[in-house]
């Protein structure tokens, strides 16, 4: 076992959720290394144990499947005793469901995780999701108008069954600077990906618990920016 060193955890880690992505081209390759090493989400989700117990899982706006790939790995990584001290093991979840608009991101996602891969092209703002029992919403939602927002996490809520879980990380309106700086982040990412430029709908931390509140999920929040910018990951819990 390699005794708590997180970075030799963390690059063994990327080295295996990355390589499929050769399959998909340079670009889908040295996007998933980048996204995996250098965005706290994914370190967060293992170190706290985040899916721990979740069995089927519902990424939306899945992109090209990172945390499909993240997942294997990790289990993986496990199995072989690559893993840091202390910390919980990884989810075993028999299903990891993705939607994502993009055909584009489809594509790399199918063409790098295989023909199990369980990823396809859908609107979220129009879908219906079937059942889950945590669902996972990254730095999404302000690409909806509000109304589109409060009409997807109504849908999520049906879709868990009590206390089942949501991850909803978000940007706080809030917090000056560091958050117009991740807005224009976010609008070079939709540029890459040949979205043109976006209008975003943003709200303050407390107004996207209050809008989970009136949903009907219990929320905490936490930091999960990496000290670059003000994202927010919102751990809720279906009431």
């Amino acid at each position: 076992m390699i005794d708590g060193d997180w970075l030799a955890v963390r690059t063994a880690l990327v080295e295996l959720a990355s390589l499929p992505y050769r399959r998909a081209g340079r670009f889908a390759y040295h996007f998933a290394r980048g996204k995996l090493r250098g965005d706290p989400v994914f370190r967060a989700l293992l170190e706290r144990g985040l899916l721990h117990g979740r069995v089927h899982i519902l990424d939306l706006g899945c992109g090209q499947g990172l945390l499909t790939a993240w997942l294997r790995a990790a289990a993986h990584c496990h199995e072989r005793g690559i893993w840091p001290r202390g910390w919980p093991a990884p989810p075993r979840a028999r299903t990891i469901r993705g939607m994502e608009l993009s055909a584009r991101e489809v594509a790399r996602a199918r063409c790098a995780l295989g023909a199990e891969c369980e990823v396809e092209r859908a609107d979220i703002r129009g879908t219906a999701f079937g059942n889950a029992d945590a669902v996972v919403l990254l730095d999404v939602l302000h690409y909806m108008s509000p109304e589109s927002q409060r009409d997807v996490l109504e849908r999520v809520r049906a879709a868990l069954p009590q206390h089942g879980l949501l991850l909803l990380r978000v940007g706080d309106a809030e917090g000056g600077v560091r958050f117009r700086l991740s807005r224009w982040g976010d609008q070079l990412v939709a540029l890459l990906r040949g979205r043109g430029l976006l209008r975003l709908h943003c709200r303050s931390i407390g107004q996207w618990r209050e809008l989970l509140r009136e949903c009907h999920f219990d929320s905490t929040a936490q930091s999960m920016s990496g000290g670059t910018f003000t994202n927010v990951l919102l751990i809720a819990h279906a009431v």
